[in-house]
């Protein structure tokens, strides 16, 4: 093989490399950047990325045609927007279409929060709405 070829299929297999090592870093950013927001949709993975983040972690098991969901709803939503759960990762679980999130949380019952710090849970309520009582599990996950 002449040296040009050489030197120029040589060249090929470090771009694609680069290029693959480049798609895969931000394949990885992006699934890191989703498990580590603010809010995401459950999953083990996100849960998993979120615990490893070292972030308090709250999760929300609600469903659309719950009242007591709905209740829960505005205060969880001041609680974040307050300085000291501004680092808190809610991390929600639809009732009616997560089955399997539901049987790895041992979740029975829609309305259910779920606090923890790390991997491990702190606090869990069911049906609570008041804001001091979800305040008390924000609180136990910092």
């Amino acid at each position: 093989m002449p040296k040009r070829m050489e030197d120029d299929t040589m060249s090929f297999i470090t771009n694609r490399r680069t290029i693959l090592a480049l798609w895969l870093s931000l394949a990885a950013t992006a699934a890191f950047a989703q498990a580590t927001s603010r809010e995401a949709r459950f999953s083990a993975a996100t849960l998993a990325a979120a615990q490893a983040s070292n972030r308090p972690i709250v999760v929300e098991v609600s469903a659309p045609w719950c009242p007591t969901c709905k209740a829960q709803a505005p205060i969880i939503k001041s609680l974040t927007e307050k300085p000291e759960f501004m680092n808190v990762i809610i991390l929600k679980v639809d009732f009616d279409s997560q089955k399997d999130a539901l049987k790895a949380l041992n979740v029975t019952m829609q309305s259910t929060l779920i606090a923890y710090k790390g991997a491990t849970e702190t606090s869990r309520s069911i049906g609570d709405t008041t804001a001091s009582g979800i305040e008390k599990l924000f609180k136990s996950a910092i």
